[in-house]
């Protein structure tokens, strides 16, 4: 499996971005997509997950405190999964990575190399 991000960029303070994962090697059509990040200086720089979508059936799952300014969804014909972000802060600077899953319980089997977000204050 191989997932490419893209989509990551510099946006001001209250801005928007859409962040896309594009997979190939899939062997089946059931499977979930974490969106992760890593934000620099952080306690052991460890990587968060933000959201989760099992795509054959668009169950979908967000870290508490970002659902509502950060939306998944997947364009299942393109293999691609989105990550809607909104009123973006100078603390969602990261770099953001996706990931496969066999669903959203497990732990990510494949990760992209990611895309760098930067929040202007």
């Amino acid at each position: 499996v191989q997932l490419v991000e893209s989509g990551g960029g510099l946006v001001q303070n209250g801005g928007s971005l859409r962040l896309s994962c594009a997979a190939s090697g899939l062997r089946y059509d059931d499977y979930a997509i974490g969106w992760f990040r890593q934000i620099p200086g952080k306690e052991n720089d460890g990587r968060e997950r933000v959201s989760c979508i099992e795509v054959k059936y668009g169950r979908t799952f967000y870290k508490d405190y970002l659902e509502g300014r950060f939306t998944t969804s997947s364009d299942n014909a393109k293999n691609t999964v989105y990550l809607q972000m909104n009123s973006l802060k100078p603390g969602d600077t990261a770099v953001y990575y996706c990931a496969w899953n066999i669903s959203c319980s497990h732990t990510p089997g494949y990760w992209g190399k990611g895309t760098q977000v930067t929040v202007s204050s």
